[in-house]
């Protein structure tokens, strides 16, 4: 199995549509790459631990690859915006790709060097190791399959379209 962590604003979201990816076999809302340890929402919402809302993913590499998880949760965010996606802004909502197998580099590199072809402002995702990872609350996990009528910065159609794309990149 293996493992990557994505920071695409609000966890709830992010989860949800990285679920629909057949081969991802789990998936984990947390808090990734802060200063504090065991972080509770209420410091990670005050933006001053240095955390990002973060989704732990494990996949199967012989159903799904790394380019393609990224491919598909690069159609959920916008890569250009600094600490901000959707109506959620500050530092905990920044987008961020955070591995931790260097041999990820080259895949990471090359999707985003493909993405940012699209854009005509510099991406803003931190491409890090992954320093720490704190699991959210349990309230906060599978949010949206709990609470079907949350709040979600992803359009719901876009998650639909998601589960497509992932069937046909089989």
């Amino acid at each position: 199995m293996k493992k990557i962590y994505l920071a695409g604003g609000c966890f709830w979201g992010t989860q949800h549509l990285l679920k629909q990816i057949e081969g991802v076999t789990n998936t984990q809302v947390g808090y990734a790459n802060g200063t504090t340890p065991y972080p509770t929402y209420e410091e990670v919402y005050t933006d001053s631990t240095g955390y990002a809302e973060t989704v732990h993913i494990e996949y199967d590499e012989t159903k799904v690859g790394l380019a393609t998880i990224l491919d598909l949760y690069f159609l959920s965010i916008d890569p250009t915006s600094l600490n901000r996606q959707g109506g959620d802004c500050g530092t905990r909502y920044r987008t961020g790709i955070y591995y931790t197998s260097s041999d990820d580099i080259p895949t990471i590199e090359a999707v985003c060097n493909k993405v940012a072809t699209r854009y005509t402002l510099p991406l803003q995702v931190e491409i890090e190791p992954l320093h720490n990872f704190y699991p959210a609350e349990e309230y906060h996990q599978d949010y949206l399959e709990k609470n079907p009528q949350g709040y979600c910065h992803i359009p719901r159609a876009l998650i639909e379209r998601v589960k497509e794309l992932a069937k046909a990149a089989q």
